[in-house]
């Protein structure tokens, strides 16, 4: 038994090769390529006529030499022409070689790719002809084969039939090879393959082939209702087994009984099945409708969420717009009372630069100023900071010493002669401190006399000096200028307390008073106690009354003075208040008088210039007007002179022509009498009209002349 082993090779540069690796039209004309089925050899055609070599780049003559995108110097079209020919045959051949090979395998025929029918040439099962080894014989029955079986050869002629009377079948010129590959079934395809079968003549029909019907997805792999369906067919077969047999007249009835009860039978399974299908649609829309509820409640819970959080995020928009709508109109209104007269200040820098909250140090962000805008321009943004790996790298670069420190034990210092002043002084204190924790510990031992020891005598003292005894005479001045001192001092002594006791008299008698021990002093006193008690109480009760009285009257007196104070205080704001909404008008009315004085004079300019361009335009107007009523009029005119004296002209040959005419007739026909009279009329209408015009001028009238109105020849 061999066994073949695919390995797959990743060469370097593959891509750098001058061909392809696969041709557009392989599927037609190679032999060699083999597709899977007829999806395959349709999906090959397709991509076959959707290849790029047939589109053509076809240039544009009117902008050949363009780069501008809307004008692009060639289009794209498709070559019309097929490159495979029409006799060529497009159709996948693969169903039709096999029921060919089927044939020849039923007709002991052995295929052709396993033996050279020309030439007997020799093949190679490890070199090029190894594609040929790998077709696997068609077992055209239904049986089960084991796999070690080989089928072999015939002994008898290869090229001919058993019967050794006709040739062998021509071997097709293409044909689809099985070739083992790294992948299954389950992934290289949807359905599981099913291969064809046949039956073997005269041979019962296999009760595999009934479930023949059956497809993947569709009764395969088989369930539970596909096992009792099998069951139900086995115990339907053996009942058709049991029943009699047609050609017998004597059992006709039981047939009949047999086939109505097995009728009735499948009826009632039938309805179980109707029955058992109407619960499961019924379930199943259930619970689609359960599904479609709890779809729709959570739609409805979802959208009443986001309406719910909608109105909540209006709300605290139109609340922050509220407040920030509030906070400016109340810094715009303090502003506005910071300087309600509309006064001019100057900027005090001292005072900017003194107080650190002002904008000089801290500029408001809605003025327009931020400045952090910048800020993370001075951040250091490295890789070896943000990232581990930076880290790492970082780490690596650090020398040994940095991170493997090597601490030593410090060296103690010795002195070369010279010692600090701070050393000195510490040696100084450890030493007394040593001293002083010596003398504590220290516990002093008595010790035994051992010897005798020599007491040392003490310093004699030195004598008392002796004065000289005075005289007689200057003793006795000494002591009466003693005595006389003596007695100053007493006197001085005794004035001092008889001032004190005058100054403490009345301690004095109280302290007699309580130390008293006579009955006659005791009763005395306690009558001035009780005579001393009465005032008092009564000096209280009037003291009493009197802050009474005071108190009513300071509290009479203090509510009419803080109703008053009240009052002007409230008069004082009202008058000021009074007086600054005075002010407030006096200054609207300024602006409003200025503004209407403004608006009233802009009103006046406006009116005024109106009135001077209407005027222009009437004027303008008016000179158009009469330009134009000249220009027609004198067309007019011009038109009627012409055409007056055009007709005029006309109308002079015309009367001229037959006055002529007349003429040139009476010329012909007067005699010599006729022409003198027509004279003689010519001159008596010229001479007679002017004598008498003179005449008239004479009289002082007028005068009209007679116009002969016909001319008699």
């Amino acid at each position: 038994m061999s066994i073949s082993v695919t390995r797959t090779f990743h060469k370097q540069n593959e891509t750098n090769k001058g061909f392809t690796q696969q041709r557009v039209h392989d599927y037609l004309y190679d032999p060699v390529y083999t597709v899977s089925g007829e999806m395959d050899h349709a999906r090959a055609s397709f991509k076959a006529h959707a290849s790029v070599d047939r589109v053509r780049k076809v240039p544009e003559y009117g902008s050949m030499f363009s780069h501008l995108p809307h004008h692009p110097r060639y289009v794209l079209r498709l070559d019309t022409t097929d490159p495979v020919p029409a006799f060529i045959d497009r159709r996948w051949r693969g169903y039709t070689e096999q029921r060919r090979e089927a044939v020849q395998q039923l007709a002991r025929v052995v295929p052709g790719p396993l033996f050279q029918v020309r030439g007997c040439k020799d093949s190679s099962v490890s070199g090029i002809d190894r594609w040929k080894f790998f077709k696997c014989p068609l077992i055209p029955f239904a049986q089960q084969v084991p796999p070690d079986v080989v089928f072999a050869l015939p002994k008898a002629n290869p090229y001919s039939t058993v019967e050794g009377g006709s040739e062998q079948l021509p071997t097709p010129f293409q044909r689809t090879m099985g070739v083992q590959t790294d992948y299954r079934d389950s992934e290289a395809q949807t359905d599981p393959y099913t291969p064809e079968y046949v039956v073997r003549p005269g041979t019962a029909r296999p009760e595999l082939l009934t479930l023949a019907t059956l497809t993947w997805g569709r009764g395969l792999p088989a369930g539970l209702a596909e096992v009792e369906m099998i069951e139900r067919t086995r115990v339907k077969r053996a009942w058709e087994a049991t029943l009699p047999p047609m050609d017998d007249l004597s059992q006709l009835d039981k047939r009949k009984r047999m086939m109505d009860e097995m009728e009735r039978k499948e009826w009632a399974f039938r309805e179980d099945e109707i029955q058992k299908l109407q619960e499961a649609r019924l379930a199943l829309l259930m619970g689609l409708l359960r599904q479609r509820e709890e779809v729709q409640q959570e739609a409805t819970v979802d959208r009443l969420d986001l309406k719910y959080s909608q109105h909540q995020r209006d709300e605290k928009s139109k609340l922050s717009k509220i407040r920030n709508d509030y906070i400016i109109s109340m810094r715009k209104l303090t502003a506005k009372r910071k300087n309600v007269e509309g006064k001019l200040k100057r900027r005090d820098i001292i005072k900017d630069y003194s107080n650190y909250s002002s904008q000089t140090y801290a500029p408001l962000s809605r003025i327009g100023l931020f400045p952090d805008r910048h800020s993370q321009r001075n951040m250091v943004k490295s890789r070896y900071l943000d990232t581990y790996e930076g880290l790492l790298e970082l780490e690596a670069g650090l020398p040994v010493s940095v991170t493997e420190p090597c601490i030593k034990a410090p060296v103690p210092k010795v002195s070369k002669g010279f010692v600090k002043r701070s050393a000195r002084r510490e040696m100084e204190l450890m030493k007394t401190h040593q001293a002083l924790k010596e003398e504590k510990t220290r516990v002093e031992q008595k010790k035994t006399l051992r010897f005798l020891f020599k007491t040392e005598k003490s310093v004699p003292r030195p004598q008392t000096p002796v004065v000289d005894e005075p005289p007689e005479g200057d003793e006795e001045r000494e002591l009466a200028v003693i005595y006389l001192q003596k007695l100053l001092r007493g006197r001085s002594i005794q004035n001092q307390m008889f001032e004190g006791k005058e100054k403490r008299l009345e301690l004095i008698q109280e302290l007699r008073t309580t130390h008293a021990l006579q009955r006659e002093e005791q009763e005395l006193q306690r009558a001035d106690t009780q005579l001393t008690l009465a005032l008092q109480r009564q000096r209280e009760q009037h003291t009493h009354k009197a802050s009474l009285v005071e108190g009513y009257q300071a509290a009479v007196a203090g509510a009419e003075l803080v109703d008053m104070l009240d009052f002007l205080s409230k008069e004082l704001i009202r008058l000021q208040e009074e007086r600054r909404i005075h002010a407030f008008t006096l200054l609207a009315e300024r602006d409003r008088r200025l503004r209407e004085a403004e608006e009233s004079g802009r009103r006046q300019m406006e009116e005024r210039r109106r009135r001077e361009e209407d005027e222009i335009f009437k004027q303008v107007m008016r000179v158009h007007q009469e330009t134009v009523d000249l220009y027609l009029e004198d067309i007019i005119l011009g038109t009627l002179d012409q055409t007056a004296d055009q007709q005029a002209r006309q109308e002079i040959r015309r009367v001229a022509e037959e006055v002529n005419n007349i003429a040139y007739a009476m010329e012909e026909t007067r005699s010599s009498l006729q022409s003198e009279e027509i004279v003689a009329e010519l001159v008596y209408s010229f001479l007679i009209p002017e004598v008498q015009k003179i005449n008239v001028r004479d009289r002082g009238r007028p005068f009209i002349p007679k116009v002969p109105s016909t001319i008699t020849c």
